[in-house]
C-alpha cells in the first residue's frame, strides 16, 4: 500500500504539560483508522498535526507529494456563504476551474451526502444535516485522506448510523476520532490508542475496536507481569545495599548503579500505569432487599396535542437495568422524571418501595451551579466527603475524577461538557441508592471513562433505568429494553435489532402512503363550484407545496441535536411541527373535495 503521510519522534506539548512524544505513525491507501484516548491525552492536537494545521515541537511530518487531505473539525462553521452549494465549494476557490467543473465536482460532493437541493439555506440545517454538509466541503477536495474529528458527537443514532454507512463504503482513507465505541466497531480496521502508558504514546492494532480491547488487555497483563518482576527485583537490590555494601570494587559500583537504574525504571512504570488511570466511578447501593422497587401501572403521558406512550406496565427489581431507545421527543427523558417523582403523569400510578433511596442524572446539567467552585459542589459543607462510611478529602476525591488540584476553586460553569458530566456522577456516589436513573450520562464522556461507568453499572445490586445514544454501553449493560415511539407506544425489546426492525416495519406503510396519489373520497352529488371555489382549487397546487415546505422546515427543527436536552424548546418545536402536519393534511383533504366537486359537475351520471 502507497503511504499518504507519516509522522517520526512528533511531540507536543500544552505549557509544561506533555501531551505525547516519540509518536511514530504511518497511514497508508484506504486505511479506516479509529483514534482514541483519554480527555486531554492530545487526539485532536495529533489529527490537526497530520492534517498539517499545527506544528510539533519535536520530530517530522512526511506528506507524500501531492497527496490530498481533508479535515473535518468538531465545530462546523460555514462563513460567509448563504446556501449549501456556496458552502461546498468554498475549499475550490482559487483553483482555477471553470464553472462547468465546479458545478460537477460541487454536485457531486452534494449528491453523495444526499442533499437534494443545492438552493437550501445553510441555516436551515439541523445538526446532523449540518454534519453532511461538513463532510461534502471536504469531499469536493477529493481527499486521499480524510480526517475526522469526532464527527458523532451530539448526533442522534439516524444520523450516526448514516455516517456509519457513507464512511464504511468510502474509497478514500480516513482517520476518525470518536467516543461511540459500536461507531468505532462497526467503521475501523485498524485502531490506535493514544496514551503515555504505551512506547511511543501508541497503541496500534490492526483490526476493529474489539481487537484493540483483547491486545490492551494482552498488554496491560504483561505490564503488570513485568512491574511486579521488577519490583521483587528493586526490593532485592534495596536489601543489598541496606547491608551496608561498600563501593570498593568495580562489581559493587556496577551493583549499585544497577539498582538505581531498576529503582528509576519501577518509578517510570508506575508513573506510565498511574497516567493511564480513568475515573473512579464505584456507585453505593441502598442494601434493599425488596424485589419492587417501583412499580408502574398503567402508565400514560400527553405532550404537546400527542400521546407519548399509554397503558404501560413495568416493575423495577434490584438487578434490572433497563435501556430506554426511542427518537428525540419520543418521551424517554419525561418517562424517567416520572420514575424520578419529578413529573407527574397524566394517567395511571407509580409506586415506589417505603424510604427508596432514587439517585437521577439530569441530562441537561441543571442540578449544577455554574457560580459555584467545583470544590463546594462536591463537598458542600467541608473539605471532605463520606463515601462507604468513610471520610476522604475533597481533594483525592476530585483526583478520583481525574480533577487537577488546581481545579477546585473554579466555577463549575468553566468546566468542560466531559468534565461536568463527571462532577455529576461523583456526586450521585455520594447518595446510597436503591435506583439510578441516568439521562445520558455518557455524553462527553472519553472512552476509558465509559469503560468505567459501563463495569459499574453491572456491578450495582440495585435498580437502573438508562438513556444513552451509546449502543455499546446499551448493549453491555442492559437486562431489558423498552422503545418509545413517541406516538403512544411503548415495546419491550430484547435488542436494538429488533428496535430497528420494529422502525422500518412502521415506516413501510408510511413510504407506500407517501409513493401513491392520496386517496380521495368517493364522489357525492355536488353543487356548482363558487368564484372563490375555483380560484381556491387554482391555487392549491401552490398552497400545498408551500406547507409540506413548512413541514419539512420543522422536522428538521426538531431533529435539531441542540435542542434534544431542552425540553420546553422541544416540546413547542413538536407541536410546531404536528400543526405544519394537520395543515398539510388539511390541504389534501380539500383539494380532493374541491376536485370531487369539480369532477361532479363535468359527468353528472358517475361512472
Amino acid at each position: 500500500m502507497s503511504t499518504i503521510v507519516s509522522l517520526r519522534g512528533v511531540a507536543k506539548a500544552h505549557g509544561a504539560r506533555t501531551l505525547f512524544s516519540e509518536v511514530a505513525l504511518t497511514l497508508h491507501e484506504g486505511e479506516r483508522v479509529g483514534l482514541i484516548g483519554a480527555n486531554g491525552s492530545g487526539k485532536s492536537t495529533l489529527l490537526r498535526i497530520l492534517a498539517g494545521a499545527e506544528a510539533p515541537d519535536a520530530g517530522e511530518r512526511i506528506l507524500r507529494r501531492q497527496a490530498r487531505l481533508a479535515w473535518v473539525e468538531q465545530q462546523d462553521a460555514f462563513p460567509g456563504v448563504e446556501t449549501v452549494e456556496q458552502a461546498a465549494a468554498l475549499p475550490l476557490a482559487g483553483q482555477g476551474l471553470d464553472d462547468a467543473q465546479l458545478h460537477v465536482r460541487v454536485g457531486e460532493a452534494l449528491s453523495r451526502t444526499g442533499f437534494l437541493d443545492p438552493t437550501q439555506p445553510v441555516e436551515s440545517l439541523s445538526g446532523g444535516w449540518r454534519k453532511r454538509l461538513a463532510l461534502a466541503r471536504a469531499l469536493v477536495q477529493e481527499p486521499d485522506l480524510l480526517l475526522l474529528d469526532e464527527p458523532t458527537n451530539h448526533l442522534d443514532l439516524e444520523s450516526t448510523l448514516w455516517l456509519e454507512r457513507f464512511l464504511q463504503g468510502a474509497r478514500f482513507a480516513f482517520v476518525v476520532i470518536s467516543h461511540d465505541r459500536a461507531f468505532l466497531e462497526n467503521t475501523a480496521r485498524r485502531m490506535i490508542e493514544l496514551s503515555p502508558a504505551y512506547p511511543g504514546c501508541c497503541l496500534d492494532v490492526e483490526g476493529p475496536y474489539s481487537a484493540l480491547l483483547e491486545r490492551r488487555e494482552e498488554y496491560r497483563a504483561a505490564q503488570a507481569g513485568y512491574e511486579s518482576a521488577l519490583a521483587n527485583k528493586v526490593r532485592r537490590e534495596v536489601e543489598w545495599l541496606r547491608r551496608g555494601a561498600k563501593a570498593r570494587t568495580t562489581k559493587a559500583k556496577a551493583r549499585i548503579d544497577e539498582a538505581g537504574r531498576l529503582m528509576g525504571e519501577l518509578a517510570r512504570a508506575k508513573e506510565r500505569n498511574a497516567q493511564a488511570g480513568s475515573a473512579g466511578i464505584d456507585f453505593q447501593g441502598g442494601g434493599r432487599q425488596t424485589r419492587r422497587l417501583v412499580t408502574v401501572e398503567n402508565l400514560g403521558h400527553d405532550a404537546g396535542g400527542r400521546t407519548l406512550f399509554d397503558g404501560l406496565d413495568l416493575v423495577l427489581s434490584p438487578g434490572t437495568r433497563l435501556g430506554l431507545v426511542g427518537a428525540n421527543g419520543s418521551g424517554k427523558s419525561t418517562l424517567l422524571r416520572i420514575l424520578a417523582g419529578e413529573q407527574e403523569p397524566a394517567r395511571g400510578a407509580v409506586r415506589r418501595a417505603p424510604a427508596l433511596e432514587t439517585a437521577y442524572f439530569d441530562q441537561a446539567r441543571e442540578q449544577l451551579d455554574p457560580e459555584e467552585s467545583l470544590r463546594r459542589a462536591l463537598a458542600p459543607h467541608g473539605d471532605a466527603v463520606v463515601h462507604q462510611g468513610r471520610q476522604i478529602h475533597v481533594a483525592s476525591w476530585a483526583k478520583r475524577f481525574l480533577f487537577r488540584p488546581d481545579q477546585l476553586d473554579l466555577p463549575v460553569g468553566l468546566l468542560s461538557g466531559g468534565e461536568q458530566a463527571r462532577l455529576l456522577i461523583a456526586r450521585l456516589m455520594l447518595r446510597p441508592a436503591d435506583v439510578l436513573l441516568l439521562d445520558e450520562p455518557t455524553n462527553d464522556l472519553d472512552i476509558p471513562t465509559l469503560e468505567v461507568l459501563e463495569e459499574s453499572l453491572r456491578e450495582f445490586p440495585g435498580a437502573v433505568a438508562l438513556i444513552t445514544h451509546d449502543r455499546y454501553l446499551l448493549d453491555a449493560v442492559s437486562t431489558a429494553l423498552l422503545g418509545l415511539d413517541g406516538q403512544g407506544q411503548a415495546v419491550p425489546l430484547a435488542s436494538l435489532e429488533q428496535w430497528d426492525a420494529h422502525l422500518r416495519e412502521a415506516q413501510a406503510p408510511r413510504e407506500r402512503r407517501e409513493a401513491e396519489p392520496p386517496r380521495r373520497p368517493a364522489r357525492r352529488p355536488a353543487k356548482k363550484l363558487t368564484y372563490k371555489e375555483e380560484r381556491e382549487l387554482e391555487g392549491m397546487e401552490a398552497a400545498i407545496g408551500e406547507a409540506e415546505a413548512a413541514l419539512a422546515a420543522r422536522e428538521e427543527e426538531l431533529a435539531d441535536p441542540a435542542v434534544a436536552h431542552v425540553a420546553s424548546e422541544l416540546e413547542a418545536r413538536l407541536i410546531r411541527r404536528d400543526e405544519a402536519q394537520a395543515e398539510v393534511d388539511r390541504l389534501y383533504a380539500r383539494w380532493a373535495e374541491l376536485e370531487d366537486k369539480q369532477a361532479a359537475l363535468s359527468d353528472p351520471g358517475g361512472e
